[in-house]
């Protein structure tokens, strides 16, 4: 665990060490204090010296001054390196978890994820921040305080001999407990924040099925989950206050015993016994200040463990075995798709290596650069899987998928989906302007590029309505345009990729007939040469495809053009049918 997370601590050692040593420096100040104020009671007032006493006092202030001056300068090191640390931390994770395939993300859930890279990573960075100044500062006044204190009255120093062993068993119990609950509290944390995810994600269905009292009750259980385990763990650590505190004050009551009677048998000075009340109190704020730091430091341990888990994570999909080839100059580059051909060979997938149940099962086919594609399949037939292994959103389990004649394998991902542009079934807008969003698909497009693409997927007819136009404003997820609308952007994004491979996962399914019709009548006007692969539920939507796929229970069980397959598919045949019957019903 300290070889992952110290590469990201390691730019910051020198503020950690500088504000150890400020923090170190502090409480020897501090430490010092104690002894000029006994010198002040046993000789200046003792003697009734003035100047003395005024002496030893401005003593007093500079010393606090200085020590003030090193306490500034250790809050401002343990700030910057603790923020800083946070700031790696989340950096760290965020990158690696763009690195994620599907899989993986699935592996930690959504909510979990946000978990560690916001609330883990604040609790490691405060505990970095409250230890560099307490587990530095609660050492040195300890060992010093218990050595000054020893060489005022090494009989009265006896009284820690019952104290300090007390303590620390005190604190090794509760640290024993507490432990395991902390880990319980994160585990707790993340199912709270994924109800309040999807919740908040889903609250337009929520409201339409009228289910506002059903997502009361399931936050209300894993509140009181939370709040319960909460409960454990922290009224542990609250224990140890009460606890320590009743150490602490008894320890008081036996020096004042034991005290008096010294001074009062003339073998131990009042100031002595002054300045020695001082250090017990330092003492045993030490001792508190040790166990607070232990206490956050097993939260802090149990955050550390569950961010670990990120970043030891393995991409399930890498470039590893990524080819290079030589440019026009000679130069070696990574391998580029030359054009939209694809190939499944002997292709065969299911989503976990252990399952017996296949999602695809041994499929093959060949389709040419610029032909258009249409799928027609069932629910649960696999058409989604089956289009994610081109871009490798999934790694194929068995057998080979080429694009542009080499195994995808080959390409970077970078590289491979830059050229494969996809219109998921869940179409994705991101909070910002429709321009933004837009220029996602190409970020050095002009103003006619963007209005050219918008046209060639009908987005222009709602756009030009729009007050601001594709300066609009889209709010978080795009909730200020319609479904259709919102289509029609992610079709106009993608567009202007001008990606060899278009893939269209029934991203058309919101729009009428009429704009479906337009829009796949751009489609052969302004990608010409790129692979468009749709996937439909309107036999209407590919009947004018080169090829058309239908696929039953993992498997693509014919091919062919529309007369052809109304000639040898059954299931294609009942499929078209069924659907003009409900058009000449509707109409």
């Amino acid at each position: 665990m300290r070889k992952t997370l110290w590469p990201h601590l390691r730019p910051y050692s020198r503020w950690i060490a500088l504000g150890v040593a400020c923090s170190a420096m502090e409480a020897i100040f501090e430490l010092l204090i104690p002894l000029v104020m006994s010198d002040i009671v046993d000789v200046g007032i003792a003697n009734a010296d003035q100047a003395y006493v005024t002496q030893k006092g401005i003593l007093m202030v500079v010393m606090a001054m200085v020590s003030l001056c090193f306490g500034l300068g250790g809050a401002a090191c343990s700030a910057i390196a603790g923020q800083g640390f946070g700031a790696n931390l989340r950096a760290a994770q965020y990158e690696h978890i763009q690195e994620f395939a599907f899989s993986n993300i699935e592996k930690f859930s959504t909510a979990s994820l946000v978990t560690r890279l916001t609330n883990d990573v604040n609790n490691m960075q405060m505990t970095l921040m409250m230890g560099m100044r307490l587990l530095v500062r609660a050492p040195v006044m300890l060992v010093a305080a218990l050595f000054l204190s020893i060489r005022i009255s090494y009989r009265l120093s006896n009284v820690f001999l019952v104290a300090l062993p007390l303590l620390i068993v005190v604190v090794a119990l509760i640290l024993t407990k507490a432990s395991p609950l902390f880990r319980s509290l994160q585990e707790k944390t993340d199912a709270l924040n994924l109800v309040v995810q999807e919740n908040l994600t889903g609250i337009r269905v929520v409201k339409s099925f009228v289910q506002e009292d059903y997502e009361r009750e399931k936050f209300a259980r894993r509140n009181n989950d939370l709040r319960a385990t909460s409960q454990k763990a922290f009224g542990m650590v609250v224990i140890n206050m009460p606890v320590m505190m009743l150490i602490i004050y008894g320890t008081i009551i036996a020096v004042m015993w034991f005290g008096g009677q010294m001074v009062y048998a003339g073998t131990l000075e009042a100031g002595k016994l002054l300045t020695y009340f001082t250090y017990i109190t330092q003492i045993m704020i030490s001792l508190m200040m040790v166990s607070m730091i232990f206490m956050m430091m097993t939260r802090s341990v149990a955050c550390a463990k569950r961010i670990v888990e990120v970043l030891r994570e393995v991409p399930a999909i890498t470039n590893d075995a990524a080819v290079t080839e030589q440019d026009e100059n000679g130069k070696l580059v990574p391998a580029t798709v030359r054009d939209g051909s694809i190939d499944f060979d002997h292709v065969s997938f299911k989503y976990d290596s252990a399952s017996p149940e296949w999602i695809l099962r041994d499929v093959n086919l060949h389709i040419r650069s610029g032909q258009t594609v249409g799928i027609l399949g069932g629910t649960g037939s696999a058409k989604t899987t089956l289009v994610s292994l081109i871009p490798r959103l999934y790694e194929a389990t068995e057998g080979t998928v080429r694009v542009g004649g080499r195994p995808v394998k080959d390409y970077t991902m970078e590289h491979l989906r830059d050229a494969v542009s996809v219109v998921l079934q869940k179409n994705t807008l991101f909070s910002g302007t429709i321009r933004e969003n837009l220029l996602w698909g190409n970020p050095n497009a002009t103003e006619e590029q963007l209005w050219d693409a918008c046209r060639s997927a009908c987005a222009d007819e709602f756009l030009e309505r729009m007050p601001d136009g594709l300066d609009t404003d889209l709010g978080q997820g795009g909730v200020n345009v319609s479904g259709g609308q919102k289509q029609r952007l992610c079709i106009a994004r993608a567009i202007l990729k001008q990606p060899r491979v278009l893939i269209l996962d029934d991203s058309t399914s919101a729009v009428d007939t009429a704009t479906d019709a337009k829009i796949r009548q751009a489609f052969a006007t302004e990608l010409k040469d790129t692979t468009k692969i749709i996937i439909a539920q309107r036999v209407t939507s590919i009947c004018q495809a080169d090829l058309i796929l239908v696929m039953d229970g993992g498997r693509v069980v014919a091919q062919g053009t529309h007369e052809e397959l109304m000639k040898t598919s059954d299931i294609y045949r009942e499929v078209y049918t069924a659907q003009q019957e409900g058009v000449s019903i509707g109409g």
